[in-house]
């Protein structure tokens, strides 16, 4: 399946350590796109490994995590408005 996820930190008193941890952990799994927002191709246990080391982290009252699923990357389009961030990213196509 491919993923993209998209999270926001609430910069308080933890939070900074904390978004340091979470961009860590989503690095270990998947590719960063642009400052919150990583893409990848996964699989379910992959997945399932990535959200149980990703709750030790988020706060359910303060931080939110979305994730977007699609069984395969060529049902997505990739479209830059502004800056072109093409060398940095190139899983759309």
């Amino acid at each position: 399946m491919y993923i993209i996820l998209v999270y926001d930190i609430k910069l308080d008193k933890e939070g900074a350590k904390i978004l340091r941890k979470v961009f860590k952990i989503c690095k270990k799994y998947l590719t960063h796109v642009q400052k919150s927002v990583f893409e990848g191709e996964t699989t379910p246990a992959k997945l399932a490994s990535l959200k149980k080391e990703l709750k030790n982290w988020i706060r359910k009252d303060k931080d939110s995590l979305i994730v977007f699923k699609s069984p395969n990357k060529k049902w997505l389009q990739k479209e830059f408005w502004g800056m072109d961030e093409t060398d940095k990213t190139s899983n759309f196509f």
